[in-house]
């Protein structure tokens, strides 16, 4: 039995055609596309801050009741586009609902990457027959690719499984079917607009950079030879169906000390000391892939792996002193002005006062409960994840050996390097983390508690570090 659809979602990412497809959408009568409309950045498209008489501030406060409102246009079809990192919250409504058709959309991931960052050196983003493409090239970053190309395979395979699961079919289309009249005539037809004959693909976007990639990428040599370290049946199209990627392997780091190490961080947005001790222990090898780290762990028998957990507040800390310094403009932006974060503006980050990081940083661990819990649209960052989660996440690959301490790091490398045949662990390299006092407040203690609520049970972390 064939479903009758009242809308639609487009389950895509950035730089796969997503834009003309919207357009080409939108020139058919009866049938709207409202754009990125749960992008937790924007509404719908740049610069607008209401859609469907909905502000972003009510759309983050109920998702449910933007999505409700565009999918209520009788005798219309509606929809929208969706990306990996917009609001999770709606993800299970639209993907339950049968009569919400799934169109994915994909590209060859590194196409993808290369038009995105060329996007981001030229700030052009879309192009028309008037304008002039703006000439640039890239340099190719192996670790950058890597994550990119593992957020886009969990996102297709999340897709496929639900569709699977639920017994729904979706409309796969590939970047290049984008400009052919006859698919997108097909996909008309199956959203059940049979009474077009004929649909043209929108003409007023045109290809921004149709050069050869060696043309595109400064290093291209060194590109093609980072890329032999990756599945090559991963490279011609994403694998919809393939077993997915160990969360964070390209950050595990291998020493070849003893019969070797390998250190799976928990990602914190600061210096790592343990990499520094680990690079001056012995040769270190990085920016793995799962073949490659199982080549790495045959050649070391005997070898051990390890995670380094810390105290949630102090975890708190470092992601937040990676917002002030390291993050997006855009993404102290929205914590200014959805998120109850009174952060001062950008150029005056550097000149807060110590009583004024206490009562800031109150109030981003607020921000942290409330996130970690699915009440904001932003997808949760590997700095402010829960530790539990994270070590979860190892899990789905390669369980780690032992789980270190912070505060004790010392006494439990040495027991590690003791089992790994490490004879010389030069543990005075290892420099300990610096923390303000004011972080003993109650106050943020129990803010902390009440955020990382999960990794003070599951690893008994103290109230007080």
């Amino acid at each position: 039995m064939t479903t009758e659809f009242r809308s639609f979602v487009i389950l895509a990412g950035m730089r796969t055609g997503s834009n003309l497809l919207e357009a080409t959408l939108n020139h058919v009568k009866r049938v709207t596309c409202f754009g990125e409309a749960f992008n937790p950045y924007m509404l719908g498209w740049p610069g607008k801050e209401e859609l469907q008489g909905i502000s972003r501030e009510t759309r983050e406060a109920d998702p449910m009741a933007l999505l409700a409102k565009l999918f209520d246009k009788p005798g219309h079809l509606p929809g929208f586009r969706y990306f990996h990192d917009h609001d999770p919250r709606v993800f299970d409504a639209f993907m339950d609902d049968q009569s919400c058709a799934k169109i994915i959309l994909t590209r060859n991931p590194l196409d993808s990457y290369v038009s995105v960052r060329l996007a981001w050196e030229t700030d052009q983003w879309k192009l028309n027959e008037t304008e002039t493409p703006a000439e640039a090239a890239i340099t190719y970053d192996g670790a950058e690719f890597r994550q990119m190309l593992s957020e886009t395979e969990g996102f297709h395979q999340r897709i496929a499984h639900r569709l699977q699961t639920s017994g729904q079919s979706g409309f796969w289309l590939a970047y290049e079917d984008l400009r052919d009249p006859d698919v997108m005539t097909g996909l008309l037809h199956w959203l059940g607009r049979r009474d077009l004959d004929r649909v043209n693909p929108a003409t007023d976007q045109v290809p921004q950079n149709p050069r050869e990639m060696a043309q595109k990428v400064r290093n291209f040599s060194q590109m093609q030879q980072d890329l032999q370290a990756i599945d090559p049946f991963g490279l011609g199209r994403v694998p919809n169906f393939e077993s997915a990627r160990g969360p964070a392997v390209p950050s595990f780091q291998g020493c070849g000390a003893g019969q070797g190490l390998i250190y799976m961080p928990v990602q914190a947005g600061s210096d790592d000391p343990v990499s520094d001790w680990l690079a001056a222990l012995g040769p270190l090898q990085a920016d793995f892939t799962q073949t490659t780290l199982r080549h790495w762990k045959r050649d070391h028998p005997g070898h051990r792996s390890f995670s380094v957990l810390r105290h949630p507040l102090h975890r708190a800390w470092e992601a937040f002193l990676h917002l002030l310094t390291q993050a997006k403009p855009v993404l102290r932006q929205t914590l200014r002005d959805i998120h109850r974060v009174d952060l001062p503006a950008d150029d005056a980050l550097a000149d807060l006062s110590e009583s004024d990081l206490e009562r800031v940083f109150g109030q981003f661990l607020d921000f942290l409960r409330r996130t970690l819990n699915g009440q904001t649209s932003l997808p949760t960052h590997p700095n402010w994840a829960s530790q539990t989660e994270v070590i979860a996440g190892f899990a789905r690959f390669s369980t780690p050996d032992m789980l270190l301490r912070e505060g004790r790091l010392s006494e439990d490398l040495a027991h590690l390097c003791a089992a790994a045949g490490i004879d010389d662990p030069r543990l005075e390299r290892l420099a300990g983390g610096a923390y303000p006092e004011f972080l003993d407040q109650p106050d943020l203690i129990r803010a902390a508690k009440q955020a990382y609520q999960r990794d003070f049970v599951s690893f008994g972390f103290p109230e007080t570090p």
